[in-house]
C-alpha cells in the first residue's frame, strides 16, 4: 500500500482507540476504534460501487456509514463488528451463511444495481497466469453462461459474515449485482469438490440454505445448476494460489495443491452438455 495511504485514513475515521489492519491485498481495510474503514482499489468503477452501497437490507446486509475519497480512491466507512474468528472455524457458521444467503436470493433486485461480480473476478484471476498455466488451460473450457437472475452476493465464502449486536449479515457489497445466484454456492461447491471441506460440512450449508427457502439449486440434483460455477470458482482459487506463491517465492500448500488437482480433473472431464 502506499506509506502514506494508512495514516490518512486512520486520521479520516476521526476515532481513537487502536489501529489494525484487517487486509492489504487490491484494498486496504483497517479497523479504528469502532469503524472499519475501506480503500477501494483505484480502478473501481464508482457509478456501479455507489449503486451497490446504496442497497439497503436490514437485518440481512451490513449498510456503510458513509462514504469519501482518498486521492483517486473511495472509501467506505462501516460499523466495526466481529467477523469468523479461528473459534468460528472450529465450527463454521454454514447454516447461518446458507440462511443468509438464501433470505438474500428472495429479494427483489433493486433498480439501476449492475451485474454481480463473480465472472468478472474469475476472468481477473486467469489473467495472471501464464498461458500454459494448468487453471488457465482449465478456464478455458469453462461455460460462463448465466441460467439465472436475482440478487446475487458475487463473491460470498465464510469471510463474508460479521456478527453485529449478536446478529450474523452479509457484508462486501462490492460484487453485489443481479446475476445466477448459485455462484453463491459456488465457492463452498468448490472446496467441497476438491477435499477441503467434509461432505458433513457441505450437507450442512447446503440443506439450511434449501430448508431456508434457497431457489439457486435443485433440492433433487443441485449439482445441475452447480457444475459450471463450481468449475469456474475452482480455477478461480487455484489461480490465485498459484499467482500468490510465484509472488511471494513460496511452494504451493496443500489446500493449493487440491484445487490445481482439480483443474486437472476439469480439463479431464468435459462438463455436461
Amino acid at each position: 500500500m502506499p506509506p502514506e495511504l494508512l495514516p490518512r485514513l486512520v486520521r479520516l475515521s476521526g476515532r481513537e482507540g487502536p489501529v489494525t489492519v484487517l487486509k492489504d491485498t487490491r484494498v486496504l481495510v483497517v479497523r479504528v476504534g469502532d469503524v472499519v474503514l475501506k480503500a477501494h482499489p483505484a480502478d473501481t468503477d464508482e457509478a456501479e460501487l455507489k449503486a451497490r452501497l446504496e442497497v439497503r437490507l436490514p437485518g440481512l446486509l451490513l449498510a456503510p456509514l458513509g462514504t469519501d475519497r482518498i486521492d483517486d480512491r473511495i472509501v467506505s466507512i462501516w460499523p466495526a463488528g466481529e467477523p469468523v474468528t479461528p473459534d468460528d472455524l472450529e465450527k463454521p457458521p454454514w447454516e447461518e451463511g446458507g440462511r443468509l444467503l438464501a433470505r438474500l436470493h428472495a429479494q427483489p433486485v433493486p433498480a439501476g444495481l449492475p451485474p454481480m461480480g463473480g465472472p468478472a473476478r474469475v476472468a481477473r484471476a486467469v489473467a495472471r497466469l501464464e498461458p500454459d498455466d494448468l487453471p488457465r488451460r482449465a478456464y478455458e473450457t469453462l461455460d460462463l453462461r448465466q441460467r439465472g437472475h436475482g440478487l446475487t452476493h458475487g463473491d460470498w465464502h465464510l469471510g463474508q459474515l460479521l456478527r453485529l449486536d449478536g446478529a450474523w449479515l452479509l457484508i462486501d457489497p462490492d460484487d453485489l449485482g443481479y446475476g445466477d445466484p448459485v455462484w453463491d454456492l459456488a465457492r463452498p461447491a468448490a472446496w467441497y469438490a476438491s477435499g477441503l471441506v467434509s461432505p458433513r460440512e457441505w450437507d450442512r450449508f447446503l440443506g439450511a440454505y434449501l430448508e431456508a427457502g434457497g431457489t439457486a439449486v435443485s433440492a433433487g440434483d443441485p449439482w445441475r445448476e452447480l457444475d459450471g460455477p463450481a468449475r469456474a470458482l475452482t480455477v478461480q482459487l487455484a489461480a490465485t494460489a498459484l499467482t500468490t506463491a510465484r509472488r511471494d517465492d513460496t511452494a504451493l500448500d496443500e489446500a493449493a495443491g487440491a484445487l490445481i488437482s482439480s483443474c486437472e480433473r476439469i480439463l479431464a472431464t468435459p462438463p455436461p452438455s
